[in-house]
């Protein structure tokens, strides 16, 4: 995919182009929106607002990551959709029964045992459990480092916070990851259980 010329023919018009590169970051953008909010309908929305407002504004991306700045949109909707629930807080459904996180089935393995399985998808639940108790901010850092695999000035630039906030950040929330986890530590391999 030539990114730069689909930018290019998008700030122009072309909706092809940019339907080109809706289908390549959807699921970046859908994963992280996912991961801050927690909700699969709530991650739908704010994926397809941030796209809505990227094509708004892709006449003011002047070049650079447009990764990062397509995930700062996301990320500031998803902060500002937190910071509206706070105001005016309501139980869905899914929250009060729980709701498991979508299963990829690139990691379903056909040798797996039942027992595995059930092994794997309650250490997937205690590992989100422990994501979602981190702060938004360290939430964010964690998904977007360990989760996504971006680099540090890629987090810079997304979360718009300096390069030693990024690293400040994610070295609190992976010690309270550890922490958390530790809580559940029969879950873990035994190569990370600390003695």
């Amino acid at each position: 995919m030539d990114e730069a010329a689909l930018i290019r023919d998008a700030q122009r018009g072309d909706v092809d182009a940019y339907n080109g590169l809706v289908l390549h970051y959807q699921t970046q953008v859908y994963n992280v929106a996912y991961r801050v909010m927690g909700e699969r309908d709530a991650a739908t929305d704010a994926t397809q607002e941030a796209f809505i407002r990227a094509y708004r504004n892709l006449g003011r991306f002047r070049g650079g990551n447009f990764r990062a700045w397509l995930l700062r949109i996301v990320t500031n909707l998803c902060y500002d959709e937190l910071r509206r629930r706070k105001r005016r807080p309501s139980t869905s459904l899914e929250a009060m029964y729980g709701e498991d996180p979508p299963e990829d089935p690139a990691f379903h393995s056909q040798s797996e045992s039942p027992e595995g399985y059930a092994q794997r998808m309650e250490l997937r639940r205690a590992i989100e459990e422990c994501l979602r108790s981190l702060s938004d901010d360290h939430r964010l850092v964690t998904v977007l480092s360990d989760v996504q695999g971006f680099s540090y000035d890629e987090i810079a630039q997304a979360a718009n916070v300096t390069l030693g906030t990024v690293k400040s950040r994610l070295s609190r929330a992976r010690a309270q990851m550890r922490n958390c986890l530790q809580e559940s530590a029969e879950l873990l391999p035994a190569s990370y259980r600390l003695d």
